[in-house]
């Protein structure tokens, strides 16, 4: 009763939220852009933690799933929406159906995400280490070029038309629902082999704990909520390129995971909100981006190797108990 009463709290702030963004702080709305974009990539990071810092696997193929997750999404969207307004526009309010629709879509984008996760992660995390990250970085690639050759959803001139959804309610909701998923995942009993492995892949197999059935369990789940990120990026945007889900845009997250503490999903989501809004500080500098990264992370592992929260948690089990 306890959880229910905090999730109708939390959903009630969030609707207040979005509701001051829409009716009173419409002259801000590049600012709330930049504050949902920041909600997006918290929820980028926070997915991949699950791989990189919780499990301890090295994937660099993110924006991949991210890519699939946003294409499929705004397929449904763009091509469903005029079927279900005439097949339905006359039971129900177009609100309505335009709203449920959204939410299956993204659904539908995260389990693509993560059927390719599956695909994926069964052959490749048998490998360790650098093996593993040229093989996820040739996967997210590969997802790139058959995207761009896929006429459907615009192929190399990109995919205009989206429908503009996710709004501030929404980015926040499933970012605070998927991290609550994550989090109470990794705390539950069977959810301490991800740990595990990430301590000592060799001793916890020795314990007759499947290594390579967690780790890709941990890739699957990972890849659907990047999934969402991505079909909720898609429907912020109102646009979708390849160029956006380079091995660039992997390795924004991967610094996101790296910079906030590798298993700490309070870390990762500060992170990204400093890594997300620091280019927006240094709009003049913004080419040398990835510059800053690298220099983030060099005077992370220096002066604080285990990142800025290294494993701990801040107030999560006071937040969500």
């Amino acid at each position: 009763m306890k959880r229910v009463c905090t999730m109708i709290i939390v959903l009630a702030l969030l609707w207040g939220m979005n509701w001051l963004t829409v009716n009173t702080l419409s002259d801000f709305s590049y600012h709330i852009q930049i504050i949902i974009l920041i909600g997006i990539n918290a929820l980028m990071a926070v997915s991949l933690n699950l791989i990189n810092g919780i499990t301890g696997q090295f994937s660099m193929g993110h924006a991949g799933f991210m890519a699939i997750g946003g294409y499929v999404a705004a397929a449904l969207t763009f091509y469903g929406d005029p079927i279900l307004a005439r097949w339905f526009g006359t039971l129900l309010p177009l609100a309505v159906i335009e709203t449920v629709w959204f939410l299956v879509a993204l659904i539908v984008g995260g389990i693509a995400a993560a059927l390719c996760g599956l695909i994926v992660g069964l052959p490749t995390l048998r490998l360790r280490g650098d093996y593993l990250a040229m093989a996820t970085l040739g996967v997210g690639e590969i997802v790139r070029v058959i995207i761009l050759n896929w006429e459907a959803v615009g192929g190399a001139r990109g995919f205009p038309g989206i429908a503009e959804r996710a709004n501030f309610f929404w980015v926040f909701a499933f970012l605070i629902g998927g991290t609550w998923i994550l989090f109470h995942l990794t705390q539950s009993p069977k959810g301490k082999a991800f740990a595990a492995i990430r301590e000592d892949e060799i001793a916890a197999s020795s314990i007759g704990i499947s290594t390579t059935r967690v780790k890709v369990i941990a890739f699957v789940v990972g890849a659907f909520f990047a999934g969402l990120g991505g079909g909720l990026f898609a429907h912020s945007m109102t646009y979708l390129h390849t160029n956006t889900f380079t091995f660039v845009k992997s390795f924004e997250y991967v610094a996101m995971v790296v910079l906030g503490g590798m298993g700490s999903f309070t870390g990762a989501i500060i992170a990204a909100v400093i890594l997300t809004a620091l280019p927006e500080v240094l709009r003049m500098a913004s080419e040398y981006r990835m510059v800053i990264y690298s220099l983030l992370i060099i005077i992370m592992m220096i002066v604080r190797p285990k990142g800025l929260m290294g494993h701990y948690e801040f107030s999560f089990r006071k937040l969500f108990p």
